[in-house]
């Protein structure tokens, strides 16, 4: 899919900054950005629910009875 990214002139320039220091085009390093703050994001929410679910047995298991 296409889409059109708008940045301010530092956003912009931070993106160029970035790629160029990984030797990588604007775009690969902003598709790999997406990928690894969305994979971020889930690993995060995973872990909270977890420690969650932990932190709360007890009252889940009461709640299942």
């Amino acid at each position: 899919m296409a889409m059109t990214l708008r940045l301010d002139d530092a956003e912009a320039e931070l993106l160029r900054r970035a790629a160029e220091r990984e030797g990588v085009s604007m775009q690969t390093f902003a598709r790999r950005a997406v990928v690894e703050a969305a994979t971020q994001r889930t690993r995060r929410r995973d872990e909270l629910i977890a420690q969650i679910g932990a932190d709360r047995r007890d009252l889940l298991d009461r709640l299942g009875q």
